[in-house]
């Protein structure tokens, strides 16, 4: 699935290409997330060309 890189890098802070490849290819789970729907909150007001930093996994 084509992701902005903001987006794309947001969402491997919080999930591994191992937890990804468990997940079914409904992106829900994703969203659902707490931090990865906070940061969709964020971003959806903004620009398309939008970026931004993002922050490192907190999990390592």
């Amino acid at each position: 699935m084509p992701l902005h890189p903001i987006c794309h890098r947001t969402i491997h802070t919080h999930f591994s290409n191992a937890e990804l490849a468990r997940l079914p290819a409904d992106p829900g789970p994703v969203r659902q997330h707490p931090e990865v729907a906070r940061f969709l909150a964020w971003i959806t007001d903004k620009p398309p060309d939008f970026h931004a930093p993002t922050r490192t996994s907190r999990r390592r």
